[in-house]
């Protein structure tokens, strides 16, 4: 760039130095001489202009595609320090999982047991419980202990199930309910009762006729009947469970601690 910059000078040099010579010879053709010079001068500066303005759009060029190369190199480094970040959290997820991986490991290990010392353990309660809803509730272990071998059941799946269940067996002792099924009596004929379930407290069951009623010795294991002084309680109580009237207070046949010792 220095270069056509050293030739314009030199040109103009140049000039000048003939103009000042011409200036030095005779009068009439100095005249002529310096107008020619200065033709000269003119033409030469003329072109040093041109080539002054050339090089200043070059330079201006220049300065904006350096300008423009920077802004580049600029987001390209925030762009590289954002890809640095998200390897980096990706890393780290890897790691996290990788170590849950693990976990659930040693987690599924101590929790499969446990479900099915669990499973077991409702078996053994349903079977020595109050002898209400027998079918739902021993399909329902039947279930879950068909569940627990099953290979296309994930492991929450197997433990929301047991839980499930045992908050159900949970709810049967805080509520109460009225149902109607098929009791079968001593001599092995069964027949249509309501059955009256009070919590784990009372199982009572009267006839559709109402002509009997009876309850669940737990002591005794086996159902009595009741004497006629139960029977507009019980009935109450089925009104009550069915929600077909007002709560009340009910005289029920509940064993006292010391009987079913």
């Amino acid at each position: 760039m220095l270069k056509p910059i050293l030739r314009c000078l030199g040109t103009v040099l140049g000039t000048f130095a003939a103009f000042t010579s011409v200036a030095l010879a005779a009068p009439g053709d100095g005249i002529r001489q310096a107008v020619a010079a200065q033709a000269q001068i003119n033409d030469a500066a003329a072109k040093s202009q041109q080539t002054v303005s050339a090089l200043s759009d070059e330079t201006q060029k220049l300065l904006e595609e350096y300008l423009t190369s920077k802004e580049q190199v600029d987001r390209l480094r925030v762009y590289n320090q954002n890809l640095t970040n998200l390897v980096r959290d990706q890393q780290e997820q890897l790691t996290s999982i990788d170590r849950q991986m693990k976990d659930v490991d040693i987690v599924e290990k101590e929790i499969v047991p446990l479900m099915l010392r669990m499973v077991s353990a409702i078996e053994q309660f349903v079977k020595l419980d109050l002898p209400f809803l027998i079918e739902e509730r021993t399909n329902r272990v039947a279930q879950l202990k068909d569940m627990m071998i099953r290979s296309d059941v994930t492991i929450s799946e197997k433990y929301r199930r047991v839980m499930e269940a045992y908050q159900i067996e949970t709810e049967y002792g805080r509520t109460i309910e009225a149902y109607r099924g098929r009791l079968k009596g001593g001599d092995g004929a069964e027949r249509e009762v309501d059955f009256l379930r009070v919590g784990r407290l009372v199982l009572a069951y009267q006839t559709l006729d109402k002509e009997e009623t009876g309850f669940w010795n737990a002591t005794a294991k086996q159902w009595e009947e009741l004497a006629g002084g139960y029977q507009g309680a019980i009935t109450s109580a089925l009104r009550v469970a069915r929600k077909q009237s007002a709560p009340d207070l009910i005289n029920l046949p509940i064993l006292a601690p010391e009987a079913a010792k």
